[in-house]
């Protein structure tokens, strides 16, 4: 007989579901997810699986090439589209739930509740959709987080070897930042719980450091030095630009893909608020009680699993520790401490109340706001497949002056670069050209090519050979 499921789990996999179905109903969207698509798309094509390519023959420096990999496996078995590029970014953030849940089972948390907070937080619902290499940052860090907790309290090296597998997949996936949000987890959990001297020998005599290290090494390096080799200039350029000058230099101005994002110092702790949406505030809303305050910091030496609560305070913090007083962030940056969001909330789950769970649905209520209103607007600001849509795949197709990456994307890389309009080019066949609005006004350019359809970035013109 078949166990009655939790009818949480219902709303989770109906969540999960939900997601899976919104995946191709969007385009992908400049300049990040349409970078990375077509980063993954040009690997299909060529079969280059050694080192990412910002352009054709381009190596594309700033990440690790995980995320590129699973979107390429993607589009590989199922044909290059928005939902099979999408896909392994959702199977990423299930397995996720799943590592995040076998914590709750582990540590005797309520896995329905679990999965409920995590699925429906905003940041992980938009990551777990969204061409980015952001899931496979937050697995590896849940993996590492869930099998050094389960090491230490129930002295399982089994589990603390998932641990460094999860590192292994961090450094594939973003690098040597998943190290650094380990060390800002595990560090201060270990020096106010039991003091620097006592807690650096505790953690040698529970975590098989070095073992583990070995194991880390092992999963990432060897495509490391590979790549290296392939594209000399490629470590330093990704270890100290994209992990220091980046980190320290507010725009920074090394960065050869865009434009670094500068923000406020401090504001990434705003960011953590909408990240984890609307259960940020549930937890912000109880620590006003003093009653649930208590038992969110209680630390007890006869609890079984004693100092859990500030081992999950300090996971759910590190990002927010890291990025404090860093002006190179994105909202995304927070995500890596959201499992620990949800682990904590279900650490005192008498306190979650049917209205809670109502308020849950606030962040797929917010997808279908956003697919109904923004993603028509999106099409116009963000996306060219609408533009492209009515080009005649037969004709040779140019940009004038740059080329956007849903442009190269939806052309499957054929839409090439004219740097100046000096008239109509000498071409056997007519061709499309598409021009920014401002460029498109060029009387000689109008007078020469057909306007045939345009959003609020671009015109598609139709010039013919005079």
């Amino acid at each position: 007989m078949f166990r009655k499921i939790h009818p949480l789990l219902l709303l989770v996999a109906g969540f999960i579901i939900f997601r899976m179905f919104t995946l191709s109903l969007y385009p992908l969207i400049d300049t990040t997810e349409a970078r990375y698509g077509e980063i993954a798309r040009i690997m299909v094509e060529t079969g280059n699986w050694v080192t990412p390519q910002f352009d054709y023959d381009v190596p594309f420096w700033g990440k690790p090439p995980l995320h590129t990999w699973i979107s390429a496996v993607g589009g590989k078995a199922f044909g290059i589209s928005e939902f099979s590029m999408r896909l392994p970014h959702l199977l990423t953030s299930i397995l996720t739930l799943i590592v995040a849940s076998l914590f709750a089972k582990r540590f005797l948390l309520s896995v329905p509740l679990v999965g409920l907070v995590l699925t429906t937080t905003l940041g992980f619902f938009v990551a777990s959709g969204m061409i980015m290499t952001d899931a496979l940052l937050l697995l590896g860090m849940t993996m590492a987080m869930t099998g050094f907790a389960t090491c230490w309290y129930q002295n399982s090296r089994f589990h603390a070897y998932i641990g460094f597998t999860g590192i292994g997949i961090g450094l594939l996936a973003k690098g040597p930042i998943i190290v650094v949000l380990i060390g800002l987890t595990l560090l201060p959990w270990l020096v106010f719980n039991f003091g620097i001297l006592k807690g650096a020998k505790m953690l040698f005599q529970r975590i098989p450091l070095v073992s583990g290290f070995l194991l880390s090494m092992f999963i990432a390096v060897p495509w490391y030095l590979l790549a290296e080799q392939a594209t000399p200039g490629f470590l330093n350029y990704f270890i100290i630009g994209e992990h220091v000058l980046r980190f320290i230099q507010s725009g920074w101005e090394g960065d050869l893909y865009g434009t670094a994002h500068s923000e406020p110092r401090g504001i990434i702790w705003l960011y953590w608020v909408a990240i984890g949406f609307p259960w940020s505030f549930f937890l912000i809303a109880s620590l006003f009680s003093e009653a649930k305050r208590k038992k969110i910091f209680k630390s007890s030496k006869n609890e079984r699993f004693a100092k859990l609560n500030s081992y999950l305070i300090c996971w759910l913090i590190s990002p927010m520790l890291l990025f404090t007083f860093s002006g190179n962030i994105l909202a995304i940056y927070a995500l890596p401490g959201i499992p620990a969001l949800a682990l904590l909330i279900a650490r005192f789950d008498s306190s979650v109340k049917f209205y809670h769970v109502l308020a849950s649905f606030l962040t797929p209520v917010l997808m279908v706001v956003y697919l109904i209103w923004f993603i028509p607007q999106i099409s116009e600001n963000k996306s060219d497949k609408l533009l492209l849509n009515n080009a005649d795949e037969k004709l040779p197709l140019y940009y004038l002056g740059k080329r956007s990456f849903s442009g190269r994307f939806y052309t499957s890389g054929k839409a090439k670069v004219v740097k100046e309009w000096d008239g109509p080019m000498e071409l056997n066949s007519s061709y499309y050209l598409v021009a920014n609005s401002r460029k498109a006004s060029n009387k000689g350019l109008t007078e020469a090519c057909k306007l045939i359809s345009k959003n609020t970035r671009h015109h598609l013109l139709l010039c013919t050979p005079q």
